[in-house]
């Protein structure tokens, strides 16, 4: 009987998943084909991330965490420690990986099945082996990052609420789709991660077939629940990033999180707010558990692929240029001549050691709306959202005040209204 309601449990949230996802999804009886969202589903149908398995066999692996226990009984160092090594084992298991694939890519190896054995069988075991160890290196971090959280003033009666929840996983990729004659997500579909040739003629394809600007991108983290973070051997970056989806998490109970959509300015603010947020929380979980990391756990930054971090190029610049010129050109019409620029300066790019593989509407739709704290510096152009948040930032007393702020805001209005009210009260 408790094997049968334990089975019970472990699937429940994946019916009520997928309940949920044909409601919402079955509005109609047929296809539309005439609507862009269908006719660059159907390009991508093959490809689509299967969220439903995922999020199953992710509340099943939380499920036996907390059903079994994750050996409580450990010190803080012990704790860390076991978090490091997981992730030093996670970087052996990757080098291996690109040691198979470099084999397999070398023309003068005649045999690489029988070449690459060893590694492949040490790769696997270590793979094993990770597997087993992931959930206790998660909890560890998600203990971690919940306990800065709450001497940050998020805890209710000394517990994080929403609990912090995490899985690292292989990500999928986002297709994003812009029109062509302005700078809008009007189209946003999670694939499954495809090798770049693939890629590049998928977005080829809805292009021409759809006549959009479409680029796929990497993430970082979905905030589903658990979150899916990527696979990452940094643990300054896995502190980020549970933070970072934690807020989104936490703000699901709030207008800013309620007004989420890909394709409004909501979702603009909520990116760029838990940008800031993750960029504030990480270091302190470093600082606190790892401090010989936190000359490391300063929040990213584009620096010259070449290494030329004090190269003349300014990335910063001639990215907001770029936005700027590109936003010009189409609302005078120009889409030939816009598109062209874009090409050219993604040229000069690549010439000053930023591997930009395309620069189109799509990408400024994408990557502007992280506007401060991240991201690519310039992508937002004109747009005065990620100064404003940042602004109310650096001007709220505390991280707390700066989110209780943050998340009744949906709204450019709201937020130039609540940039008012900051200066007025530093007065």
């Amino acid at each position: 009987m408790l094997r049968w309601t334990g089975r019970l449990l472990r699937r429940l949230p994946g019916y009520m998943l997928l309940l949920v996802l044909l409601l919402f999804g079955l509005q109609r009886s047929t296809i539309p084909l005439e609507l862009p969202w269908n006719a660059v589903s159907v390009i991508v149908k093959d490809h689509t991330f299967d969220y439903v398995t995922w999020e199953i066999n992710a509340l099943a692996a939380k499920f036996d965490q907390t059903l079994y226990g994750l050996h409580p009984f450990m010190s803080e160092a012990e704790r860390s420690q076991y978090v490091r090594d997981y992730m030093a084992d996670l970087a052996r298991a990757q080098q291996l990986e690109a040691q198979v694939t470099a084999i397999y890519t070398d023309p003068t190896v005649t045999d690489p099945l029988e070449q690459s054995a060893e590694l492949r069988a040490e790769r696997d075991a270590l793979r094993v082996d990770l597997v087993q160890r992931q959930g206790l290196a998660e909890a560890i971090l998600e203990g971690q990052v919940a306990a800065v959280l709450i001497d940050e003033g998020f805890g209710t009666l000394g517990q994080l609420l929403p609990p912090l929840s995490m899985r690292f996983t292989r990500l999928p990729n986002l297709l994003a789709v812009s029109q062509r004659d302005a700078i809008s997500l009007e189209i946003y579909i999670n694939i499954d991660p495809l090798p770049v040739d693939e890629v590049a003629a998928l977005e080829q394809r809805i292009d021409a077939d759809v006549d959009v600007a479409s680029l796929v991108v990497p993430l970082g983290g979905i905030a589903l629940y658990p979150a899916m973070i990527a696979e990452t051997t940094s643990i300054p970056f896995a502190a980020d990033t549970f933070a970072h989806e934690w807020l989104h998490h936490y703000l699901f109970a709030f207008p800013l999180g309620l007004a989420y959509d890909f394709t409004g300015e909501a979702r603009i603010i909520n990116e760029t707010t838990a940008n800031l947020f993750g960029n504030a929380i990480g270091p302190q979980v470093i600082a606190r558990y790892y401090p010989d990391l936190a000359q490391r756990s300063a929040a990213y930054t584009w620096v010259s692929q070449t290494g030329q971090d004090d190269a003349p190029f300014d990335f910063g610049r001639e990215m907001d240029q770029t936005r700027r010129r590109v936003d010009e050109l189409l609302a005078a019409g120009e889409v030939e001549e816009a598109e062209a620029y874009m090409e050219a300066r993604r040229r000069l790019f690549v010439e000053n050691g930023y591997g930009i593989r395309r620069l189109n509407q799509a990408y400024f739709a994408f990557y502007g709306g992280y506007q401060a704290g991240g991201g690519i510096p310039g992508a937002g152009g004109a747009d005065p959202i990620g100064p404003a948040v940042q602004e109310i930032f650096d001007r709220s007393a505390s991280l707390h005040d700066f989110v209780v702020t943050m998340r009744g805001i949906t709204t450019r209005e709201e937020l130039q209204a609540a940039v008012e009210t900051v200066r007025l009260v530093d007065r």
